[in-house]
């Protein structure tokens, strides 16, 4: 026996076809909202710039890097992209700050830094 409602929220986090989020603003009634703990659609969380939420800030000195990609695969929020097999300027807008890049780069090419009042983190 299948507990109430349940079924309806299995059907919807299957539904790859349909984004639950996309509709949904700041007008949006509670009724309209998503039940959170579940995922509704894949690939949504590049709307939502999250980068504001960080204390302290990632920075990459380019001339330390080595180009061996340790950092790429432990980034939470996917914020280092590669380019043709080379890492570029972080993306500030959905680093969180979490310094986990920084923990296994090697060659001191990531630092944390506290953020800049009105600088390039602003």
């Amino acid at each position: 026996m299948e507990r109430r409602g349940i079924g309806k929220r299995r059907h919807m986090m299957n539904d790859s076809k349909t984004n639950k989020m996309k509709n949904i603003n700041e007008q949006s009634g509670w009724e309209e909202l998503t039940e959170g703990g579940f995922v509704y659609g894949s690939g949504n969380s590049k709307f939502f710039n999250t980068g504001d939420w960080r204390t302290r800030t990632a920075v990459w000195k380019k001339e330390n890097c080595k180009q061996c990609l340790l950092c790429f695969p432990v980034c939470p929020d996917s914020s280092i992209p590669v380019e043709n097999s080379k890492r570029q300027e972080f993306d500030l807008f959905h680093c969180k700050g979490c310094g986990i890049c920084a923990k296994v780069c090697p060659f001191g090419a990531i630092v944390m830094e506290a953020p800049i009042k009105g600088g390039r983190d602003e």
